[in-house]
C-alpha cells in the first residue's frame, strides 16, 4: 500500500493517479477530506483498487500521534511513504518576513514530515523493507532571493533524507528525494495567500513541469529493484536553468 500526504491536489494527487494506474492500493491523506473522497471514488471506480482516505493535518503533532495509534493494523500494510505535503507563505526578505508565515512553513515542511515518517519507520525497519520518498525542491540546493525560510526547510529535508539513509543502513529500507524545479500547482496560490493574479504570473509564458512529470518520476523511483536505491533526482523544466533563470516566450 502507498501512503501519500498532501494528496488532495498537485503532485500528491498526480502521484495517487500514477500509482493507481499500476493497480497499487492507496492511502491518501490531506486536510481537504472532501476532495480526497472524490479522488478516491474516481480511482476506485476506474481502476478497481482499494483507496483509503484520512483527514490529516501533518503539522498537528497530537493529531498525527492519534492517527497512528488508531490505525496500527492498516499502517503495517504500507510499504511506500510519499512525503509530499509542503507549502510556504510570503516572499519577503528576512528583515521583514512574517513570523507566522515562517512557523507555518517550518511546521509543514519539516516537522510534519518528521511526525509522519516517525510513525511508519519502525514498521518498515522491523519488516526489513519499505521506501520513503520525500518531495524536496531545487530550492534545497540553490537558494533564491526572498526564499530564505522555504529554502531552509527544503535544505533540511535533504539533510533528513540523508540522515534517514544512514540511520536505516542495513535494514533494507530505502530513502529517496525527488527535487523538482518549477511545477504548476497550487503552491504559488498558497504562497501569495489566494492572490490568483500574482500566482498566475509565476508561470506566465513559461513551459513549466507538470505534476504528472513528477509523479512518473516518483513511481519509477519506487519501482526500482529492491537492491537499487535512487538517492536523489533533481528535475528542472528545459526552460529553467536555475532557481532564478527562466526562458519566457511571449505567446503569438
Amino acid at each position: 500500500m502507498v501512503f501519500i500526504t498532501g494528496a488532495s491536489s498537485g503532485i500528491g494527487e498526480a502521484c495517487a493517479r500514477a500509482f493507481a494506474a499500476r493497480n497499487r492500493p492507496l492511502w491518501l491523506a490531506a486536510r481537504r477530506i472532501e476532495r480526497l473522497q472524490e479522488l478516491a471514488q474516481e480511482l476506485k471506480t476506474r481502476f478497481a483498487i482499494e483507496v483509503k482516505t484520512s483527514c490529516l493535518d501533518v503539522i498537528d503533532r497530537k493529531t498525527v500521534e492519534k492517527f497512528f495509534q488508531d490505525n496500527q493494523s492498516d499502517i503495517t500494510r504500507v510499504t511506500i511513504l510519499v512525503n509530499n505535503a509542503g507549502l510556504t507563505q510570503g516572499l519577503d526578505p528576512i528583515q521583514s518576513g512574517s513570523l507566522d508565515d515562517w512557523d507555518l512553513t517550518v511546521d509543514t515542511n519539516l516537522k510534519g514530515l518528521l511526525y509522519v515518517t516517525h510513525g511508519f519507520l519502525p514498521h518498515f525497519a522491523r519488516r526489513g523493507e519499505g521506501h520513503v520518498i520525500n518531495i524536496g525542491s531545487v530550492a534545497s540546493r540553490w537558494v533564491y532571493p526572498k526564499g530564505n525560510v522555504y529554502c531552509a526547510t527544503k535544505r533540511a529535508v535533504s539533510a533528513l533524507t540523508e540522515g534517514m539513509r544512514l540511520d536505516l543502513h542495513g535494514t533494507g529500507v530505502r530513502v529517496s528525494e525527488i527535487s523538482p524545479g518549477m511545477v504548476e500547482t497550487e503552491f504559488s496560490l498558497v504562497r501569495f495567500k489566494g492572490d490568483q493574479e500574482r500566482a498566475a504570473s509565476v508561470y506566465k509564458n513559461f513551459r513549466v513541469l507538470t505534476t504528472n512529470d513528477i509523479a512518473e518520476t516518483v513511481v519509477w523511483t519506487a519501482e526500482r529493484p529492491a537492491h537499487v536505491n535512487i538517492q536523489e533526482i533533481v528535475i528542472y523544466p528545459t526552460d529553467q536553468a536555475s532557481t532564478t533563470l527562466f526562458h519566457r516566450k511571449e505567446k503569438t
